[in-house]
């Protein structure tokens, strides 16, 4: 095979590994600049929740906790009124008493704070603190 034959296949393995290197570096790096405030906002609230349902759990408490932070830096919104917002729909979301007499009958005290805090994350009322305390929701960071 000739030099120019094996700097030819070269180039087309390269430019074939270019969309695997592309998905590899996505997945080492958060997605979150790519999304909006507003769902960048929706998301910290999730990730607030589930610290918050999961706080006897510290692993999972700082593992969420800290998502919510860094989730912080890739929105904007108003830091008055947000901050007493969230906590009072969390409140809200975890005091519910879901139950499901299935899974009762199996595991005694089961909670659902997870489906507690998909609830919220899915709700009417969250949208409507979106469009109330984040600035530019459909803006996305850079």
């Amino acid at each position: 095979m000739t030099f120019n034959a094996m700097r030819g296949w070269l180039l087309v393995f390269s430019w074939l590994a270019l969309p695997a290197m592309a998905v590899a570096r996505q997945a080492t790096s958060p997605q979150a600049p790519s999304r909006t405030y507003a769902q960048n906002y929706k998301d910290m609230v999730l990730a607030g929740c589930i610290a918050q349902a999961y706080s006897n759990d510290a692993g999972a408490a700082i593992d969420a906790g800290s998502s919510a932070s860094a989730l912080r830096d890739w929105t904007s919104f108003d830091l008055e009124e947000s901050p007493d917002a969230v906590q009072a729909l969390v409140d809200n979301y975890l005091a519910r008493d879901y139950a499901n007499p299935l899974v009762e009958a199996e595991t005694r005290g089961v909670r659902f704070d997870l489906l507690k805090c998909m609830d919220l994350y899915h709700s009417k009322a969250l949208n409507e603190l979106v469009q109330r305390v984040v600035v530019f929701p459909t803006h996305k960071p850079k």
